[in-house]
């Protein structure tokens, strides 16, 4: 590229005990799965023990690692039968690997923070049940809580997280704030009221407002949903204060010299604006970002021959009709080639807006990642 981005080393990220947390992010369909695997499997084969969460709800990072699924509970990766498809544990590494359930986690919160009879009453209620399948932000949220578990249970010294495709990647920085906002919500005050002025007979002493409110809420909920979600919200507000002070400290977390924020983008033109995009996001909430990966990168082979000297050469075949294996050979090399140049072209936009980001390129692989083999070759690419 005319305009050199700094290399990033990806090894010294690896290596460094300082590192704790990496947190792979970046639009849908550039590779970031792969890269978190990748990421991963590197690090355990160089001596850490690593744990790979992934958010996203492709099943990609099971069958790369010889899963059938992965589920909320750490599994041990231990590969197939060959060689080239176990992981190396001679450094003393491990890798585990996990995939967010959004609505266990919820319930495990619910388990370890409430009383037995305030946790039954909350999980067999109807509005919680919806909340927690369903509700929006909710997943970025239970993200943060498992993050947290992982981080203090001090089993690894590596967490690799994979998040959700696109900028959703990004929502789970914005968890502690939205929960905040809807527990200080007029709703949730209003609902929690009749509890918190003393039960029934202080809920016929409140005024006429919460009458008006709760009868419009009646009309438009119906009686016995308005009943759940009081019943809920009642129940839950005592865990509420330790879902916004976990979240809070997870976020601090995430700011920590300890971890490490990588964008994963394609040599596209979208795809590069959108890690534009989180390059900018992470500046502006004071995340430490480590780089930028790059992947699917494509390059010929035989540079020295110009796109257009190939396509003249093809061209000149066609015309006097020889060769015609030989000029489909040099059209194919054309188009590499004007297609390796619009790659390099984004990837300079990208760098002329972000000069100081480390940057690391994947080439183009000849067919999809689908066991440890080739995320150990990933993985040689990225430190390359």
């Amino acid at each position: 590229m005319s305009r050199t981005a700094p290399a990033l080393d990806i090894d010294a990220i690896l290596d460094d005990d300082g590192t704790r947390i990496i947190v792979c992010c970046g639009s849908g369909g550039v590779g970031k799965t792969t890269t978190a695997a990748a990421l991963g499997l590197r690090a355990a084969e160089r001596g850490r023990s690593v744990v790979v969460l992934t958010v996203d709800p492709a099943r990609r990072l099971a069958q790369s690692m010889g899963l059938t699924e992965l589920d909320n509970t750490p599994r041990r990766i231990m590969g197939n039968g060959t060689a080239d498809d176990r992981v190396d544990a001679a450094n003393g590494g491990e890798l585990h690997a996990m995939m967010l359930d959004m609505k266990r986690t919820f319930d495990e919160i619910i388990e370890a923070h409430a009383d037995p009879q305030r946790a039954q009453q909350i999980l067999t209620n109807p509005f919680y049940q919806s909340l927690s399948s369903s509700f929006s932000g909710t997943q970025e949220y239970m993200a943060m809580e498992k993050l947290g578990q992982l981080r203090r249970s001090g089993d690894w010294d590596l967490i690799v997280v994979d998040t959700p495709p696109s900028r959703s990647a990004l929502d789970f920085l914005d968890a502690p704030e939205r929960l905040g906002r809807f527990l200080d919500g007029r709703l949730i005050r209003i609902l929690t009221a009749p509890a918190k002025a003393g039960g029934r007979s202080a809920f016929k002493l409140l005024n006429a407002g919460f009458g008006i409110v709760a009868g419009m809420l009646t009309k438009v909920l119906g009686a016995q949903v308005l009943k759940d979600i009081q019943t809920f919200v009642s129940a839950l507000d005592a865990v509420f204060g330790g879902f916004r002070q976990r979240a809070e400290q997870t976020y601090r977390l995430l700011q920590a010299p300890g971890t490490a924020f990588l964008v994963v983008a394609a040599p596209e033109r979208d795809a590069m604006r959108e890690a534009s995009y989180f390059v900018e996001r992470l500046a502006d909430d004071r995340m430490p970002l480590a780089g930028v990966v790059v992947n699917r990168v494509h390059r010929a082979s035989a540079s020295t021959l110009s796109a257009a000297r190939s396509a003249a050469a093809a061209e000149e075949l066609e015309a006097r009709r020889e060769h015609d294996l030989t000029a489909a050979v040099l059209r194919l090399h054309a188009d590499r080639m004007q297609l390796a140049a619009r790659e390099q072209r984004e990837q300079e936009h990208f760098t002329s807006a972000h000069p100081t980001v480390p940057l690391a390129q994947v080439p183009a692989m000849p067919e999809d990642v689908h066991d440890l083999a080739g995320l150990r070759q990933i993985g040689r690419l990225l430190a390359s």
